[in-house]
């Protein structure tokens, strides 16, 4: 299965939060699941470091170097068919990380891990 870590279930992976469920959780820790981070999450990430709502030790660069490399996850880029698909979504959700996160994992063929469930509207197949 290919999927695609919204940010919370990323941070909630990496922290070993009782937040992210049993079975995403257990799909993350698959082998046989391909797992990505989007860049559209370090985005949000860095927005979120900006403002002060967001630290990581060391900087955000080498936090995110450092956990997408310890899990063996994927970088998914946001590409220009991404970005240009989220015009055609309807308006289920304002938030434009997740709508680009939508629009990804539409695109790709994957699984969307998020606990929400304004986001399965879409008709994304989404893991929680």
């Amino acid at each position: 299965m290919k999927l695609l870590l919204d940010t919370h279930a990323f941070l909630w992976w990496i922290g070993d939060d009782a937040r992210l469920s049993g079975p995403a959780r257990e799909a993350i820790a698959d082998p046989g699941n391909d797992v990505s981070f989007s860049v559209a999450s370090a985005w949000e990430l860095a927005i979120k470091t900006a403002i002060g709502r967001f630290e990581a030790d060391g900087g955000l660069r080498p936090f995110l170097d450092e956990h997408i490399q310890r899990n063996a996850f994927q970088v998914l880029p946001v590409k220009l068919e991404h970005a240009v698909s989220v015009a055609s979504l309807p308006a289920h959700h304002r938030d434009p990380f997740d709508r680009l996160l939508v629009a990804q994992a539409a695109t790709e063929g994957m699984t969307l891990v998020t606990r929400d469930p304004q986001l399965a509207k879409y008709g994304t197949p989404i893991l929680w």
